[in-house]
Formats: C-alpha cells, sequence, structure tokens
C-alpha cells in the first residue's frame, strides 16, 4: 500500500512538472505578438520565437495578429446634404503597430474604428450632395484616413487604406438616373446622327462642285477643239481656194446653188433676192453658152462625148430660165408699191 501511494504521489510530481514547463515555454509565430502580465501587471510583449516565462506567476494573453488586416462594415445609412438617404459601404485597411496598447488602451478596436468610420462617414458626406458625394469618393477616402489615423494612433494601430465599395442611393433616385442616362444616350445619338448627315451633304456638295468642275472643263476643252477644227477647216478652205484662184463665173455658179436653200422651209412666203443674183445670173448664162478653155484633164479626153454636151446645154437653159424668172420678179417687185426693196444698195441710200 505504501509503495503505491509513493508511486502515484511520484506520478503526479511527474506530471505537475511535465505541465509546469509546456507552461513556462512558449512560442510565438511570425508576425504575431503576445502581451504577458506578472502579478497582474503588464511586464513585457512576447516577440516571435521560442520565450520562456514564469508558471502561475506571468500570464500570456491571446495572440495579436500584427499583419495587415482587411474589414468590410456593413452598409451604413446616411443623410446627403440633399436630404437623401443612401447606404455606403466600406472597406478598411488597417495594421496593429503596438501591441500593448491595441490591448490595454481599448477594450476592443475593431468595434471602435467601425463606429469611427460611420460617424465620420456621415460628417463627411453629410456636407455634400448626392451628385458630389458618387463622383468624389478619392476625397471621402482622403477624409476619412486622415480622422481615422489620427483617432486610432494611440490604439496602437495604423489606418493605412479607407475605400468607399459601395454608394447605394434609393431607388426612386436610380430610376430618374437611369432616365437621364437614357436621355443623355438619345442625345449624343441624335447629334451624331445630325453630324453625319451634315457631313454626307457636305461630301455631297463637293462632289457635285468637283462634278460640275470637270464638267465645265470638258466643255470648255470640247468648244477649243471645236473651235480650233472650224478654224483649220475655213484655213484649208481659204488656202485652197486662193491656190486654185477661182474666176468670176464659179462664183455665179455657186449663187445658182444657193438659190434651192433659200427657199427651203415651210414659213418662208417672202424672201429679198439681191440684185447682184440677177447678173450672177446672166455671167452663168454666159459660161455656159461660151466656148471653154479644156482643161488638162478634158484634153485627153476626145471631144465626142455627146452626153456632156448634152448636160452643158441643159445646164445653160436651165440659167437661162432662173435668170429670166428672177429678173421678172425683180420687176414685180418694183412695180408693187408695197412691196419690200429687191436689194439694199451698199451705201444705205
Amino acid at each position: 500500500m505504501e509503495t503505491s501511494a509513493f508511486l502515484i504521489a511520484g506520478l503526479i510530481v511527474a506530471l505537475i512538472a511535465v505541465f509546469t514547463v509546456v507552461r513556462a515555454v512558449r512560442i510565438v509565430p511570425q508576425a504575431r505578438a503576445r502581451n504577458v502580465e506578472r502579478l497582474g501587471r503588464y511586464h513585457r510583449t512576447l516577440n516571435p520565437g521560442l520565450s520562456l516565462v514564469i508558471p502561475y506567476i506571468d500570464r500570456v494573453h491571446p495572440v495579436i495578429d500584427l499583419r495587415e488586416q482587411v474589414v468590410s462594415f456593413k452598409p451604413q445609412p446616411v443623410i446627403t446634404e440633399d436630404n437623401l438617404v443612401v447606404e455606403i459601404d466600406t472597406v478598411l485597411y488597417f495594421q496593429v503597430t503596438d501591441p500593448r496598447a491595441a490591448f490595454y488602451e481599448i477594450a476592443d478596436f475593431l468595434q471602435a474604428v467601425e463606429q469611427l468610420t460611420v460617424t465620420t462617414l456621415r460628417n463627411v458626406v453629410g456636407s455634400m450632395d448626392l451628385e458630389k458625394t458618387l463622383t468624389s469618393r478619392d476625397t471621402i477616402n482622403s477624409q476619412l484616413r486622415g480622422v481615422l489615423d489620427e483617432a486610432t494612433g494611440k490604439w496602437g494601430l495604423r489606418v493605412n487604406r479607407v475605400e468607399i465599395k459601395a454608394i447605394d442611393p434609393p431607388q426612386t433616385i436610380k430610376d430618374a438616373m437611369q432616365k437621364q442616362m437614357r436621355a443623355e444616350r438619345d442625345k449624343r445619338a441624335a447629334v451624331l446622327g445630325a453630324e453625319g448627315q451634315r457631313q454626307a451633304q457636305i461630301l455631297t456638295a463637293e462632289g457635285d462642285k468637283q462634278a460640275a468642275v470637270l464638267r465645265a472643263e470638258g466643255n470648255r476643252t470640247a468648244a477649243i477643239l471645236t473651235a480650233e477644227g472650224q478654224s483649220r477647216a475655213i484655213d484649208e478652205v481659204f488656202q485652197a481656194v486662193h491656190r486654185n484662184d477661182p474666176d468670176p463665173k464659179l462664183l455665179a455658179y455657186q449663187y445658182l446653188q444657193t438659190l434651192p436653200q433659200l427657199a427651203q422651209g415651210s414659213g418662208n412666203n417672202f424672201w429679198v433676192i439681191p440684185s447682184e443674183i440677177t447678173s450672177a445670173l446672166q455671167g452663168v448664162s454666159r459660161a455656159f453658152t461660151e466656148v471653154l478653155p479644156q482643161s488638162p484633164a478634158t484634153r485627153e479626153k476626145p471631144p465626142s462625148d455627146d452626153s456632156a454636151a448634152q448636160a452643158a446645154e441643159d445646164t445653160a437653159q436651165a440659167a437661162e430660165a432662173a435668170a429670166a424668172a428672177l429678173a421678172d420678179a425683180a420687176k414685180a417687185d418694183r412695180a408693187s408699191p408695197d412691196a419690200l426693196p429687191s436689194h439694199v444698195p451698199a451705201d444705205g441710200g
């Protein structure tokens, strides 16, 4: 019995010794810290690694994370300057820089940071209207960060960033904003359509202008070429006439050929015959009745061509008849007091 009691006592002592050694050795992970109180008073902060404490005298508190932490707060209702209630959702990035202050200066630093963020956010957004609130996120973020960093410095915290995740206006405001955006898009579409039509009209006008210019240049070139062709033709005719040196008989024959053309047309009921035509026809008559000198072409042919002689005789008779008709017409014109003069003298008398 005594041996069993000694064994049990030894086992208990061994367990107590092992437990004491375990309580004396503390291992702190990297980027963590633990506060130690000795007899109820802050003694020191355990850094990452292996540390020894006095069991049953030193009290080691839970681990404090020294890494940067991200906290998302639930949406908070905020009233803007134009009396609209919007819900703002924020995200906070902070880091514990002093484990002792974070543990002893405030009971719950996360709740404190959340409430401080809400109150600061209401103060900042309360001085802005809805439109400015929606377009001034950077300004709100910087103001929140400045206020929170200054207030949380004594708590052993450092606020790195404050971001506004969402700003939700009332549903009626959302509907109005959608209508406004739709109207802006319609306006933009109408403006773009008008600009397109204007540009199309300008391009069409430019094309018509260039086409008209090209047509005018083509007509001008054609007219110039036509005039040059006529000029060359006249020059060739003039040169040919002067080279051949026509006599009055040829001119009289040309007068005779022109007479039928004067009588053409349904409206030519009255036409004036110049007095020179009568003398020209007489000259033609004499030219065909007289013996003409033979040209080199006629000299080569024998003079026994009866058909040519008969044609010359017929032509002479036609010329005489035409001359006689013209002479009678001239006499009738001079005899009639209402008739117009058959010719106008060159001196206007």
